[in-house]
């Protein structure tokens, strides 16, 4: 029954977090510098022009009547529609949206490929030259920023090594397959280093914890032990942490979607931001909100289900 309510009531008590997150983005997006009806129209724009362009976003609106048009379009699952491109703001999202998923998605799998069996091995070879090779690269993948490890993989894959292309999102399912490896890694690196250092000390944990003792003192076999019992209680810290780091890795495809030129949202936000198209940036920081707060719950969800110690 308490599991039931627990579904219930959870994403009741994220509408709050949604709410606060449209106040802090509408009032930042509103404090960018610039009139966006003057970058639309440029330098020779007349007065009349202008306060036509205002007139027709209501953007000559006092920011309350602003705010409350923007809240009823979230409402209504309408987000505006974008000054620069003159058409619906949610449309230009969802053409947009294709090459961000794959890239958080790739991202994801690939970390999770790469922390599973390292994190496994330096437990297990605790103190070893295995477990300081592995805690050297973490290190390394945690003082390197995103954009400068984009760049070295593409000088190396792409320019020198010509195993990848160099920037781009590709035709069809193949080619986009191609364009994305490169960017997927790079991120996939930076969030690995993160969740392996995490898993690694939690299997050291539960490695040490007395249930282990007395399996290897009733005879079990310590890959049994480790597979079936060690590494499934140790990957729950794990999951949380990577449902933490959703909001990082969202906001990482901000400046990997840059730095390999993928039409994807965080592109569209960067040149939203920069023309002061105010709809799409709404627009987009509120969908990478909601993904956000979605992959959370799905954390908190999975979390109850992987563990009955947990107290809802």
């Amino acid at each position: 029954m308490h599991r039931y309510r627990f579904l219930l009531f959870r994403p009741l008590q994220l509408l709050p977090v949604l709410l606060g997150i449209s106040i802090i983005t509408f009032a930042m997006v509103r404090a960018i510098p610039g009139d966006p009806a003057r970058i639309l129209l440029g330098v020779r724009s007349t007065p009349e022009a202008l306060a036509r362009i205002r007139a027709q976003f209501g953007l000559d609106e006092p920011l309350w009547v602003q705010y409350g048009y923007f809240l009823r379009n979230l409402l209504q699952g309408e987000l505006g529609k974008s000054i620069v491109y003159r058409v619906d703001t949610l449309k230009l999202i969802n053409s947009r949206l294709e090459p961000t998923l794959w890239l958080v998605l790739g991202s994801v799998l690939l970390a999770v490929i790469l922390t599973v069996p390292l994190a496994s091995l330096a437990a297990r070879q605790r103190g070893r030259a295995a477990d300081q090779l592995i805690r050297l690269f973490t290190t390394a993948g945690l003082g390197f920023p995103a954009f400068w490890l984009g760049i070295m993989m593409i000088i190396i894959f792409s320019v020198v090594l010509g195993w990848f292309p160099v920037s781009g999102y590709g035709s069809d399912f193949a080619d986009q397959l191609h364009h994305m490896v490169l960017p997927c890694l790079t991120v996939a690196l930076a969030l690995a280093a993160v969740l392996i250092r995490n898993l690694r000390a939690s299997l050291l944990m539960e490695m040490s914890s007395d249930y282990v003792v007395a399996a290897r003192a009733r005879g079990q076999r310590e890959n049994r032990i480790f597979w079936r019992h060690v590494l499934p209680n140790s990957l729950v810290p794990t999951l949380n942490l990577l449902a933490v780091n959703i909001g990082w890795l969202i906001g990482s495809t901000v400046v990997i979607e840059s730095v390999f030129a993928i039409p994807g949202l965080g592109q569209l936000l960067v040149k939203a931001i920069f023309s002061r198209d105010y709809m799409v940036v709404q627009g987009v920081v509120m969908v990478f909100a909601l993904a956000t707060v979605a992959v959370n719950l799905l954390a908190d969800v999975l979390t109850v289900a992987l563990d009955p110690r947990v107290k809802l």
